[in-house]
């Protein structure tokens, strides 16, 4: 009876909680217009952090309640749902366009940064002094952002992102009163579900005698992850390639530097990090964010095939979990030996091999030439945003579809 109650209000939170991020970008997006914000610094920062809102609210809500487990594993677990499940699923459903952006940028510094949290909770734990690094961490990724923003000229790009974000009728003090309430009840309906959410899902671990960093790795994170799901699986059926890409990677640096820095900086004690998250949850995270630069570079684009390769692995790392969390020990090790004796190193040598036969075929070096003797602005050479991008996105560029790609750039 008390697993069943602490489902039904785990559920009622998660409900309510995806309705308060929604509530809450929805409001922020047209207050930041209604108060002058260019659209293109609206798409690239209010939309960009705010999907990631729920996973920040809970991770906040976990650390101040004292359950540090369910807060690194809503983390750790986002991340990896977000590679695997969510970028793999929307690969199954349309093969994804992957922005240079993404290869010279993005996706290098998400591997830096999984690479350090690993490295800062090998001590058993991350601190208030990490805790501000990686908040510090976002600090200036942002500032990048907003200078990159400020420094596009290109009309094109100016048009698209007004056209996804325009700006209110008219600008009067009861319409701005009005989205800034909008604001305030989306975060009532974020600390009202996160509050059910968290304090359910440590009684669900009670009653299963289950650690709460395996409730965090599972439900919690693939409930707060919904927002996500939905935006690369929509983004994906409409053709809109780059924004299921760019909304992940985006995801989760948000998770890494702000949603895990804030909660080490929050909890007194620091958020703690058992020695299996130390030895097997955090290097699968590195493993996810590293995986996407083989998976990138094959021309520049994520087929179908690649996207069941993730969602496969996904299914393997969340029987991992039911083995551990079932305390199946002689199942834990064969498993193990499977992953790592056969599976991982096949895996690493398919990756390899078509990440070679894109080098032969010379795609990758004749974009990245292409790209950078095209001209046009600095910020375009640098990869953070295309100018011939035509839609806008929550912190990413929306590239051409492959129907409608340049004749002049190759295409698999």
């Amino acid at each position: 009876m008390e697993i069943l109650q602490a489902c039904f209000w785990f559920t009622l939170g998660l409900v309510v909680l995806t309705a308060g991020g929604e509530t809450l970008v929805h409001g922020a997006v047209r207050l930041a217009r209604a108060l002058g914000m260019s659209p293109l610094l609206v798409g690239l920062t209010v939309v960009a952090y705010g999907t990631s809102f729920p996973e920040w609210a809970v991770t906040l809500q976990a650390a101040w309640a004292g359950a540090g487990q369910i807060a690194l594993g809503n983390v750790v677990g986002s991340n990896i749902v977000n590679v695997l499940l969510i970028l793999g699923a929307s690969a199954a459903v349309a093969p994804l366009t992957v922005s240079l952006r993404l290869i010279r940028f993005d996706v290098p510094l998400l591997i830096g940064v999984s690479l350090a949290v690993w490295a800062m909770g090998w001590d058993g734990q991350i601190g208030r002094l990490e805790g501000a690094v990686l908040v510090a961490g976002i600090v200036v990724y942002t500032l990048l952002i907003v200078w990159a923003a400020r420094q596009e000229t290109s009309p094109e790009v100016a048009e698209e992102y007004t056209a996804a974000f325009p700006a209110p009728p008219k600008r009067t003090w009861t319409r701005v009163s009005y989205y800034a309430g909008v604001c305030v009840l989306g975060l009532a309906l974020l600390e009202m579900g996160t509050r059910w959410m968290v304090q359910s899902a440590v009684n669900i671990a009670l009653a299963l005698q289950v650690s709460e960093l395996i409730i965090g790795l599972t439900i919690v994170a693939v409930g707060t992850s919904l927002p996500e799901m939905a935006t690369s699986l929509v983004a994906a059926i409409r053709k809109q390639r780059d924004i299921a890409v760019g909304n992940i990677v985006g995801s989760c640096l948000f998770n890494l530097l702000l949603v895990l820095g804030s909660a080490g900086l929050l909890n007194a004690e620091g958020v703690p990090v058992p020695r299996e998250a130390q030895w097997v949850d955090l290097p699968v995270m590195v493993a996810t964010a590293a995986v996407c630069l083989p998976i990138f570079f094959t021309g520049q684009r994520i087929a179908r095939w690649e996207g069941f390769f993730l969602m496969g692995y996904y299914l393997a790392y969340t029987w991992y979990l039911v083995l551990r969390a079932t305390q199946q020990e002689v199942m834990v090790r064969y498993f193990r030996e499977a992953m790592f004796l056969f599976i991982i190193p096949l895996s690493i040598l398919t990756l390899m091999v078509t990440t070679w036969q894109s080098f032969r075929k010379g795609n990758l070096c004749q974009q990245m030439s292409g790209s950078c003797s095209s001209g046009g602005s600095d910020r375009e050479k640098i990869g953070l945003i295309q100018q011939d991008s035509p839609g806008a996105g929550a912190g990413y560029t929306i590239l051409p579809d492959a129907e409608s790609a340049s004749p002049d750039k190759p295409r698999q």
